[in-house]
């Protein structure tokens, strides 16, 4: 396939769209490092309702991201992350005024409320052409891993100076940020509604839901992230015993951080060449549990700490990479959106048990021991992607009905057989009424001016 560059206007939205989800995003990370420091302090604190107030935020995500998107379908993008983020600021102020824990975890729920994820994405799409999207979602996706970075850094860095009151008001300011950047940074897009690729299309949740390799996938990002909140509520707490002051913690996260690229970059690789996905995913989950158990053992000294936390997150970021493309490769064609809207439930669900299993651990069986049930629960992942089959290399394409046929009436069977007989294209759904034909195409072998001379022919 021919190669485009981004216009003006993909430009200008790739750029200030992942401003606003990097920005929204940090609402989650940046207090990561430091509720179960700060949370002491709140009166009625508990170890569990220092995790809660991590973890409802997660909840009420996964709740409501799904209804938000389906909703932004119908009355437009712009209009329901405008509500979202008008959510996600009151809920920061709500928190920021709070001195009890129960005040913070409402703040929380309500931050958690303002689920303009699926929204965001959907104005992607709309932004963008369809040679352009994937790489759109690319940058997208980077801006979160880049707002991860910055936050378990700046958290820490800005605690004994802003405490959690001074924090939850600068994740307000941002909040606020976002909303003027989609006032005057984004672009106008055009007539949206439901686009395949993105959108969440209740009709195709049943079969979704039943696919037992999206299941796998879908069972693996909520042990994921209820891994990744739940060591973060025993993580901070054990470099404080450790005796690394809380305002040096950022030392910390940033060295090992650098040094999770050594992990990361060669098993991504390894994982296109060679090995292959499947094989790749099992050393991470293998890697992520000698991670737990290291951080329950290791001593005082500041270098091991460094090397079990680079574990914990070199693993990580090769896990967090690779699902999402396995859920688009695996997803059925034409039900992407359904797919990833199921497998963000699942994410933002795994958040919300982590930060529950994480307070209940540390209150109940200590910092160690903590940590080895996190270790025990990683391996059993293991279990859960049994049988998982290596995913065919492939990417969404859209094909307009009206560049194939004038004419109203099409022969939906005849017509994805022909397609379907093109190099390059591993599935096609046609649907006649949205007069789009949604493709699974393997990029290296497909040729789109072979596929319109072969349609014209």
């Amino acid at each position: 396939m021919s190669v485009t560059a981004f216009t003006p206007i993909e430009r200008r939205a790739a750029a200030s769209l992942s401003l606003v989800y990097a920005t929204r995003m940090m609402g989650l990370f940046l207090l990561l490092p430091v509720m179960s420091i700060l949370g002491q302090d709140l009166a009625g604190a508990t170890p569990l309702l220092i995790g809660l107030a991590l973890g409802v935020y997660g909840l009420c995500q996964a709740v409501f991201q799904i209804p938000f998107g389906l909703v932004s379908d119908r009355i437009g993008r712009k209009p329901v992350i405008y509500f979202g983020l008008m959510l996600f600021v009151a809920g920061s102020l709500v928190a920021a005024v709070s001195d009890s824990i129960w005040g913070v975890i409402a703040g929380r729920a309500l931050q958690g409320a303002g689920a303009i994820s699926a929204a965001v994405m959907a104005l992607a799409a709309d932004l963008s052409r369809e040679d352009q999207r994937t790489k759109m979602m690319a940058i997208i996706g980077a801006s979160i891993g880049l707002s991860f970075i910055v936050s378990i850094m700046l958290g820490p860095a800005l605690m004994s100076h802003m405490g959690l009151a001074g924090i939850f008001l600068l994740i307000a300011a941002l909040g606020v940020l976002a909303a003027l950047l989609v006032r005057f940074g984004v672009p106008e897009p055009r007539a949206g509604g439901q686009n395949r690729e993105v959108s969440v299309i209740a009709s195709d949740l049943g079969a979704i839901l039943k696919n037992r390799q999206l299941q796998k996938l879908d069972m693996g990002i909520l042990l994921l992230h209820l891994l990744i909140t739940a060591t973060f509520v025993c993580v901070p707490l054990g470099l404080l015993e450790r005796g690394i002051p809380a305002g040096d913690h950022w030392q910390v996260y940033l060295t090992a951080c650098l040094a999770s690229l050594l992990i990361m970059i060669p098993l991504i690789g390894l994982s296109e060449r060679g090995l292959g996905i499947r094989r790749v995913m099992m050393i991470s989950i293998i890697g992520l549990a000698v991670a737990e158990f290291s951080i329950s053992t290791v001593g005082d000294h500041w270098w091991t700490i460094v090397f079990a936390i680079t574990l914990f997150f070199g693993f990580l970021n090769v896990l967090e990479s690779m699902l999402p493309s396995l859920v688009s490769r695996i997803a059925p064609v034409g039900s992407r959106g359904s797919a990833m809207g199921v497998y963000a439930t699942s994410q933002f669900s795994g958040a919300f048990l982590g930060g529950i299993l994480g307070g209940w651990a540390y209150g109940e069986l200590g910092l160690a021991t903590a940590h080895i049930l996190l270790g025990v629960l990683t391996l059993l992942w293991l279990w859960v992607i049994r049988g998982m089959q290596e995913p065919q290399r492939s990417t969404g394409y859209q094909l307009p009905l009206d560049q194939i046929s004038p004419d109203s009436i099409v022969d939906t069977a005849a017509l994805e057989k022909s397609i379907r007989s093109v190099k390059g294209v591993v599935d096609v759904s046609v649907m006649a009424d949205e007069g789009m034909a949604y493709l699974k195409i393997n990029r290296k072998l497909f040729d789109e001016q072979e596929l319109k001379a072969h349609l014209a022919g």
